[in-house]
């Protein structure tokens, strides 16, 4: 089992040493030491083949080499790591901060998931508390210690503008680490005291390789096929790639194409097909029954059907005007989707729209 070392041990024994003050109820969570690791069929795959090092890091190796030279001169600045889900930014600080501290590290980060403690009083105690304290080292390589803050987009203005002045106040002793998804919403303040740096979405031979690595130390049976669905619906995150591996291991003993699919509820790239050769060729009451009738029977959700004819259309050939209205429409569709509107009034709006496309086919071939 993984001993976690508690503050709280520490400041217990050294009742009169100032150097430790978190509170008994703070909601800062300890960082994990491994002794040894867990059991394998408990752990789920996303951490447990979370990059340890640095070096371990699937991509973005130019931002990795970066920060490892910044850390390395001891000239680490704040950072403001932003970008989609699943792309490496929380376990590139994680294997920065083992790298900087070693075992020191409980004694050394404060990590908090903004999403849950998020308001002002966050910011006023256990921030500044952590971050006004002395920090005593015991061996590790930096001094200076680290705030790391996931999700911190999610961090209300005032927590913010609070923030900010703590960075300001505590620079010598402390670094913060920012995390986000959406970088607009972290305020202009906050983001001019930060090296920022954006992480995009992982490309396919990143996630390939990375996946070829889960599969064979898990031994695992996924044909070429299987293997490009896991890459394909990923869309560049790792971690939903690992997550879809692993559900449809424990679903089917062979990851193939098809089991994929179906574990995720995704539709066929021949379902598509077929979708999309009714759209174009049959009328308009064929149409609507059949797309029903398969998205019935094979559970698909509307929206997902929507989508991946999108990307068939950008693959077809027709004139860009119509082109530019087809997608357009299928665009609205989506949006009034999102907002829950009626399944059988926008399907039939689909094959409106395609109708009305297959209209102007028609008068441009003319």
């Amino acid at each position: 089992m993984a001993e976690v070392v508690s503050l709280m041990d520490i400041d217990d024994e050294n009742e009169n040493d100032n150097s430790h003050s978190l509170k008994p109820d703070s909601k800062g969570k300890n960082v994990v030491v491994s002794a040894a690791p867990p059991d394998s069929k408990a752990t789920p795959w996303v951490e447990k083949y979370r990059p340890q090092s640095l070096d371990d890091v699937a991509a973005h190796r130019d931002i990795v080499e970066t920060i490892d030279r910044l850390a390395s001169g001891n000239r680490l600045p704040h950072l403001l790591l932003y970008g989609p889900p699943g792309t490496g930014k929380t376990s590139t600080v994680l294997a920065l901060a083992r790298k900087l501290y070693g075992n020191q590290l409980p004694n050394m980060v404060l990590e908090l998931n903004a999403s849950d403690d998020r308001g002002i009083d966050v910011v006023r105690q256990q921030i500044q508390d952590f971050a006004s304290t002395q920090s005593i080292s015991f061996g590790a390589k930096s001094a200076v210690k680290l705030v790391l803050l996931d999700e911190a987009d999610a961090m209300t203005k005032d927590a913010q503008f609070a923030l900010r002045r703590v960075i300001e106040k505590y620079t010598k002793s402390t670094r913060f680490a920012l995390i986000c998804n959406n970088v607009n919403k972290i305020i202009p303040a906050l983001q001019s005291r930060c090296t920022r740096f954006r992480f995009a979405p992982l490309d396919a031979v990143h996630v390939t390789e990375r996946l070829k690595h889960v599969i064979n130390a898990e031994e695992l049976d996924v044909p070429e096929n299987g293997l490009k669905a896991l890459v394909r619906l990923s869309n560049g995150d790792m971690r939903k790639a690992l997550n879809i591996l692993q559900s449809t291991h424990m679903a089917s003993q062979q990851i193939s194409e098809e089991a994929v699919y179906l574990c995720t509820g995704n539709p066929l790239p021949k379902d598509i097909e077929q979708i999309s050769y009714w759209l174009l060729n049959e009328s308009f009451t064929t149409s609507c029954k059949r797309i029903s009738e398969i998205k019935t029977r094979k559970g698909l959700a509307l929206v997902d059907i929507v989508r991946e004819v999108t990307m068939f259309v950008f693959k077809i050939k027709m004139p860009p005007d119509v082109r530019i209205q087809l997608i357009n429409e299928m665009a609205e569709i989506e949006y009034r989707l999102s907002l829950a509107c009626n399944d059988k009034l926008q399907l039939g709006s689909l094959v409106a729209a395609f109708t009305r496309a297959r209209a102007s086919l028609v008068a441009a071939a003319k």
